[in-house]
């Protein structure tokens, strides 16, 4: 019963913190705020794989078991729409960086925790670590979607270094957006919330009824983010330790011939914007969305440990916003009663208002 408490008041920490922000702050114009770091991996086998924002002391994640021969070509079609240099995928099971751009296709390599396997990341093309799935730069210090890389690659090295390197990930610090709001049909708005209110970012073109069998949910707890890339946002429905959830697709990922039986299956959700595209860029598919800390994982204060984790709610049937249901496995209509789906974006910094400092 204590343990069962425990988890649940852990929980609730975040939601507190929403409801602080909303209720008692009524006239600040708010902001969230992401520390910057960086990770720097030495890329050769029983290199240390480190984390160090801004001026402390570098924090040791894990080792290096592997490198890659060779980069990936052509790599997941969603790399096309990334930034070369960058990190193109954030998700608990792999890491990808996008080395170049080639007659319409990405050119790859990835990072993979232990005990686990990425499709997307090809034969010899990984760096292997002894990082646990979901944790570490898989976890609490996932960078974003692009996020710089050093050394370029394709430019330094057309290829990959034959000597040893060292691969630095720099994650910008940068203001977040307080939470996205989905209303779950055809035609659904779709509403960011920032400090400066709320904006119509576009709409929803097929609603999501079912879950699915997507082989990261295992190693993320239900209502968090599995993974983000400039084509997907794929959520999990399912307990850490189980396989279930769904996915969120820009219009143009969902036309691409990867995607072209999502329009039938009940697990994709496709949305649209109103102007310009959603496909590779921010907020929604750029920039923000990480898998954040792993239960037991903590960062520096309570604020960057909980804030760090994107968190998804739901309304059912219209009422009050709630957990995300369980839903294990490929159950095709287990989320049809899902009304609206809010996210919330990550952060690191306490609350700030109009004419404060950091």
């Amino acid at each position: 019963m204590n343990n069962l408490f425990s988890k649940k008041a852990k929980s609730l920490i975040l939601i507190c913190i929403w409801i602080f922000i909303f209720t008692f702050t009524p006239h600040a114009v708010l902001a969230f705020k992401n520390h910057g770091f960086v990770i720097r991996i030495e890329c050769f086998p029983g290199g240390s794989i480190t984390v160090q924002r801004e001026t402390e002391p570098p924090v040791i994640l894990g080792k290096v078991v592997q490198i890659p021969k060779k980069t990936r070509w052509p790599s997941f079609t969603a790399s096309k729409w990334g930034t070369p240099g960058t990190v193109v995928a954030s998700a608990v099971n792999a890491l990808h960086i996008l080395v170049s751009l080639e007659d319409g296709h990405g050119r790859t390599i990835s990072i993979l925790p232990q005990g686990t396997i990425a499709p997307a990341a090809g034969k010899n093309s990984y760096i292997l670590t002894t990082i646990p799935p979901g944790h570490g730069i898989f976890g609490a210090w996932a960078p974003t979607v692009g996020s710089k890389v050093k050394p370029n690659l394709n430019k330094q090295y057309k290829g990959i270094p034959k000597e040893p390197w060292v691969l630095e990930i720099r994650q910008e610090p940068k203001v977040s957006p307080y939470f996205v709001e989905i209303e779950n049909r055809p035609g659904g708005k779709i509403t960011l919330w920032t400090r400066e209110g709320p904006s119509i970012l576009g709409r929803v073109i097929k609603p999501v009824s079912g879950s699915g069998r997507f082989q990261g949910t295992l190693f993320q707890d239900k209502g968090r983010i599995r993974a983000n890339h400039p084509g997907v946002i794929d959520i999990s429905t399912s307990p850490k330790g189980q396989i279930g959830g769904f996915q969120i697709l820009p219009l143009e990922h969902a036309a691409s011939r990867e995607m072209y039986s999502a329009w039938k299956l009940t697990q994709w959700l496709i949305v649209a914007p109103y102007k310009g595209k959603f496909v590779g860029s921010a907020p929604l598919f750029s920039s923000y969305f990480v898998p954040g800390p792993a239960r037991g994982e903590k960062l520096w204060d309570l604020w960057s440990t909980y804030g760090r984790k994107p968190l998804v709610l739901v309304r059912i049937n219209g009422g009050k916003w709630s957990w995300m249901p369980e839903a294990v496995g490929k159950k095709d209509y287990a989320l049809a009663s899902i009304t609206h789906i809010r996210i919330y974006f990550p952060f690191t910094d306490p609350l700030l208002s109009e004419g404060t400092t950091h």
